[in-house]
């Protein structure tokens, strides 16, 4: 009965396929290709959580908005290409040169993850190629972190312009407390906030994140009324007042 080296070289199709799975189970077993492929993985495992997260209503992007400093929201007018990060700390402004706080958290995360992991493994590769053999995990890493940051700023500028956002007029976030918005992604429950819509006195559209100011939910494409603002949250309840449907960017005491 003829071997599996024999059948490969009678078929150098099946050869071939025997080869690239050689190299593929190289790649994930290498020692050095570890922080690479564990990358990867989280990618992968962010966006299946995201995933079914919004089909049940609670994504994980709202969770991570809220840790973004308030510094670099679009409301507080802080100029991601100007001289004004310098009057932050590095991390607030490192995270403000990647666009955070103008683009969405998770998908931030995700374009990082994915850039550190094929770039760490292009480079594992040329590498092993020169050398003969890859460089540890920790040492590819820095040259990997180093590439991997200015991929991110271009992606998150593309996005950024693809994002619902702010006009040129600059509003306090606490001028939204009073403003009916209405929930455009997901379900807010207690503990799990919803995207939502809401209007500025000039009538332009700011995205927020909010949470019911009780045990009731708030279902999407509802209205509410933002009752009180905890950092990047806004707590909300279902819209009192049909009237005010009429002005979804009107507020009672202006």
């Amino acid at each position: 009965m003829p071997s599996q080296g024999q059948v490969g070289a009678a078929n150098p199709r099946v050869g071939a396929i025997e080869t690239r799975c050689r190299s593929m189970t190289d790649l994930i077993t290498t020692t050095g290709n570890l922080p690479f492929i564990v990358a990867l993985g989280l990618m992968l495992a962010l966006a299946l959580l995201e995933g079914v997260g919004l089909l049940l209503g609670a994504g994980l992007s709202g969770l991570l908005d809220h840790l973004v400093p308030d510094a670099l929201l679009p409301e507080a007018g802080l100029d991601v290409n100007g001289p004004d990060l310098n009057t932050h700390g590095p991390v607030t402004a490192l995270l403000g040169w990647l666009y955070v706080g103008r683009v969405p958290m998770l998908a931030i995360l995700i374009l990082g993850l994915a850039y550190f992991g094929i770039v760490g493994l292009m480079l594992q590769s040329a590498t092993a190629a020169l050398l003969g053999r890859p460089l540890p995990g920790w040492l590819a890493s820095i040259p990997a972190l180093l590439l991997t940051l200015p991929l991110i700023r271009f992606s998150a500028r593309g996005l950024a312009r693809l994002v619902p956002g702010d006009e040129t007029e600059a509003v306090s976030p606490d001028s939204f407390v009073g403003r009916v918005a209405v929930i455009t992604l997901g379900h807010a429950h207690p503990g799990s906030s919803a995207e939502a819509r809401v209007q500025d006195r000039y009538g332009h559209s700011h995205y927020i994140r909010v949470e019911p100011d009780g045990p009731n939910p708030l279902a999407q494409g509802s209205e509410v009324l933002l009752v009180t603002r905890r950092g990047n949250l806004f707590l909300a309840i279902a819209n009192p007042n049909p009237a005010l449907s009429k002005f979804p960017g009107s507020n009672p005491e202006s």
